[in-house]
């Protein structure tokens, strides 16, 4: 297996996260414009958060999530391709954390059903645990 292979997920996560952000500010704009609302109105830091409705608040809640436990991914990625590591199980594990992170993303964006997001985040993360775990029990060679 070729170590660059775990660069498809790796940017597949990024470009997540730029669909998101891009997602989030189209949302926020519209909301603003159409709602005549002053950007001195949202000087004021929670200002915007208060005024919103879900359907502007979340795209935000969900870039934000984008930071948090992918960050864990994309240091991963790095260790095994920098240790030489990365294998079919790997990638294989790394794409099933982008499919549910983009189902994750999908889903908080748009109509926001918090315990099919909650499956959604638990399987992603699960995948990227078994990565962090099975890296760590490499590295101490207790694999």
């Amino acid at each position: 297996m070729a170590q660059q292979s775990i660069f498809g997920p790796f940017f597949a996560t990024m470009f997540l996260t730029l669909v998101v952000w891009i997602y989030m500010y189209v949302r926020r704009i519209h909301f603003i414009n159409s709602n005549r609302i002053s950007p001195n109105d949202l000087a004021e830091p929670g200002a915007l958060a208060r005024q919103t409705p879900a359907a502007v608040s979340n795209p935000s809640d969900n870039l934000k999530n984008l930071f948090e436990i992918p960050v864990l991914f994309y240091a991963v990625a790095l260790y095994l391709f920098v240790t030489s590591q990365v294998d079919a199980t790997y990638v294989y594990a790394g794409w099933v954390f982008v499919a549910f992170r983009v189902l994750h993303s999908a889903v908080h964006c748009i109509f926001n059903r918090v315990l099919l997001r909650f499956y959604l985040y638990l399987v992603s993360a699960l995948a990227l645990w078994f990565m962090a775990i099975r890296a760590a029990l490499a590295h101490f060679g207790m694999s």
